[in-house]
Parts: C-alpha cells; structure tokens; sequence
C-alpha cells in the first residue's frame, strides 16, 4: 500500500519527466522556415544542456556544422554525433568554465549574415557561460558570486551583477554571433520567465542598468574592485536585431503538472503560487501553517489535498555545513508539522540537485522530528550550521533522482489526508 511519502515522490518524479526539454524542442524548432543558406551552428549550455543539445540534433533540419555542450559536471549523457561535449562548475564557475566559454566564442567568431546559430539556454547557464569582462578574471567572478550567494541576492539581482561584468551575457554573446542569425530556444528557471534573466540572457536585450547593478552593490555591502566598478559602469546592449528567442518550459509548466500527477492519485489540487521566493526555512514555515489550518478548518481545501507551490527560495548561510535550499525548507517544515498525522510537505529541484549535494530535495512528514530527536539531533541547531543534508540522510528523507536533464526552478508540495 502507498504511503503519502510514496505519493509525494511520485507527484515530484511525474511533473519533472513532464518538463523534460526533449518534446519542448522539437516543438520548437519542427515545422518551422529556418530558411538556412550558410553554416548552423548549435551551442548550448545549462544544466540542461545535453538533452537540449540531442533533441536538436535530431530535429534541426539541415546537416549542423559545429556543435558545442557546456553543462555542469556530471550533466552529460555520452557522446552526440558532431557534437563537443564540455563540462563545468556550478554553481560558481571554475577554469573550465572560462576555456569551454572560449571555445564557444572561437565557434561564433566570423559567421556571415548568411549562417545560424541555434542556442539552446537552461539554468545554471549563468555560471557555466562565462568570459570575465575587460581586465576581470575568474577569481573577481569566484569572488562576487560567493558574496552574493551568501548574502542571500536573489537570481535577478545576482545576474544583474553577472550581466555587467560578463563579454558574453546581458545580449553581448548576440553580438558576438552577428550579424548571424541567432535563434534562442529557452528553458526557464527565472521566476516570471523574464527572457533578459535566463541563464543572464547572453542572446537577449538587457533590462538591467549600470544604475540598477550598483544599487545591487549598496544594498548588500558587496566588497568590489575597481575594475569591476569601471566593468558596471558599462552599459549592456538595449536592443538586438538579430535575434529570435522562444521560452519552451518553466515552473508553471512544472506546477501544473503537479497538480494534474496529484488529482490522478486522489487529491484535490491547488496551485497556490509559482512565484515563491523567500527564505526557505520561512517557506517551510508556511507550508506547514497551511497544513494546520487545512486540518482546523478545511481551508484553502478540505483533505485530502495537494497545496502545490514552485519557486526558488533562498538561504543566508550562517553555518559550514552541507545542505541546499530545498532541504532547508523540509527541514524547517517538519520542524512545524512535529506530531501531526496525515501531513507530508517535500521540496525537490528539477534538476535534481540542490545546492552542492547529490539530492534534489527531501520529503518530510509529521515523525521526521522524532527520528531526529531519537538520534539526538536538533532540527533549530542543524539549520543555524546549514546541515540539513546529514540531518535528512540519518531521518532517510533525502529524494536522490541524479541529474534529470531539465531545469525550471523547484516544486513544493504540501499534502493533507
């Protein structure tokens, strides 16, 4: 018989297998007058880089004369005909990043009006696409990355830094394509889709200002250098003509397939928001507020039901240890739901990773605090140290999927009976 843990898992691995990136390709890119005269070049990165990259391959209707995969370690799944296939950091950027960067500009340098590049975007792209601007190197990027991720930026405001100290995001990787055509297929992982923030928008016109990234700066206290002051000061490109970019996946899309996995399995469905960025162990908090009230007085939906949110929180790191923010949120949340029967709330990526861990969330229920307690660990002191990752492996509440080919932010879920 199916437990609610069960049911969980199977809500989380149904919407992610929905938002594979295979079917929203070749819906991009079929039945379509690409009208090819010269070279077609596919370059794709993110951690959904290689699926991405095969789907094309197979679709794209014309021979493809260079093809370059750049995605995070361990992401790619075996070679692609025509394909190189490179691998790195994430989520801060490391030297292979800034030499398979390279090699992907050298791909793009002296095309003609005549050729096209197809770039395939996912998340992560931010840090996996990168060529430090002017006289910045990858220590300046490992730097402020590691400032604001810390500090608790979120991905609007930390790809607005990116974009400004950054040869290749914020429109200027388009402008090194031109006057190629370059067709931009996306998957993404920014809340509210805004095409300027996927993977920091190397082939988009950026809405981002000098001013607005400086404010970013003040706000947080970011310790910064003069070059990268004299990089911010530049401003990004405000329009590009040779660009045409389609969004094909998000967390909508990942939130409405919840929903559908769960009503199929007898809970009644909301969606309550696919805009969820706050501190995760808050979001927990949340979650399991609803929860109680679920149980008091049958609302926002009498039991059973599925509260369905996506999103990315985020996390301010006060401690050394090992954990990612879907786990905090877990964390926090059984901490709330301690003692209460018919109650499961679960947290997992769509990538299937979270944070530096090799989990893509966790699923929690009502006794997750007493097993804890029974081995003598202390939910509040395992979340000030960042720890959740050892404290959910010893309750057995860790979701392993492995790399699952797509990325669009993560999916939270509150289950009542």
């Amino acid at each position: 018989m199916n437990t609610m843990k069960d049911d969980a898992r199977k809500i989380i691995l149904n919407a992610i297998q929905a938002s594979l990136p295979d079917e929203a390709v070749k819906k991009a890119i079929c039945g379509k007058d690409f009208a090819f005269e010269g070279k077609v070049i596919v370059i794709s990165i993110g951690k959904a880089a290689w699926n991405m990259a095969k789907a094309a391959a197979e679709n794209i209707p014309h021979s493809i004369d260079c093809g370059i995969v750049l995605t995070k370690y361990g992401h790619s799944q075996g070679e692609i005909p025509g394909f190189t296939i490179l691998e790195a950091g994430h989520p801060l950027p490391d030297e292979n990043t800034i030499s398979g960067t390279k090699k992907i500009i050298n791909a793009v340098s002296d095309l003609s009006e005549k050729d096209t590049v197809f770039f395939l975007v996912s998340g992560g792209g931010s840090a996996l696409f990168e060529s430090p601007a002017g006289d910045l190197t990858l220590a300046d990027f490992l730097d402020i990355t590691d400032q604001m991720l810390k500090c608790g930026a979120d991905i609007i405001e930390m790809n607005t830094i990116r974009k400004h100290l950054s040869a290749v995001k914020g429109g200027r990787f388009a402008e090194l394509c031109a006057p190629a055509k370059v067709y931009c297929i996306a998957l993404s992982d920014i809340l509210g889709d805004r095409p300027d923030s996927i993977a920091s928008g190397p082939a988009c016109a950026d809405a981002s200002t000098s001013k607005e990234a400086f404010a970013v700066v003040k706000k947080y206290g970011l310790r910064i250098t003069e070059e990268m002051k004299t990089q911010l000061a530049k401003e990004t490109p405000k329009s590009l003509s040779n660009v045409t970019m389609e969004i094909t996946g998000s967390v909508t899309q990942l939130c409405e397939d919840a929903a559908k996995a769960a009503k199929s399995l007898g809970y009644t469905p909301m969606v309550l928001t696919n805009m969820l960025d706050c501190e995760a162990k808050e979001a927990g908090k949340f979650l399991a507020s609803i929860a109680k009230t679920i149980q008091k007085d049958g609302l926002p939906l009498k039991p059973p039901c599925a509260i369905i949110c996506g999103g990315e929180t985020i996390v301010h790191i006060t401690g050394k240890g090992k954990g990612g923010r879907n786990q905090e949120l877990a964390l926090s949340a059984a901490e709330s739901i301690s003692g209460m029967e018919g109650v499961v709330v679960a947290a997992a990526g769509s990538d299937g990773t979270d944070g530096p861990t090799d989990a893509a969330g966790s699923i929690v229920d009502g006794n997750t605090k007493t097993i804890l307690a029974e081995k003598e660990i202390s939910i509040p002191a395992v979340l000030a140290e960042n720890n959740s990752n050892y404290a959910l492996a010893e309750a057995d509440a860790l979701i392993i999927t492995g790399p699952t080919g797509t990325n669009v932010n993560d999916l939270y879920l509150l289950l009542c009976k």
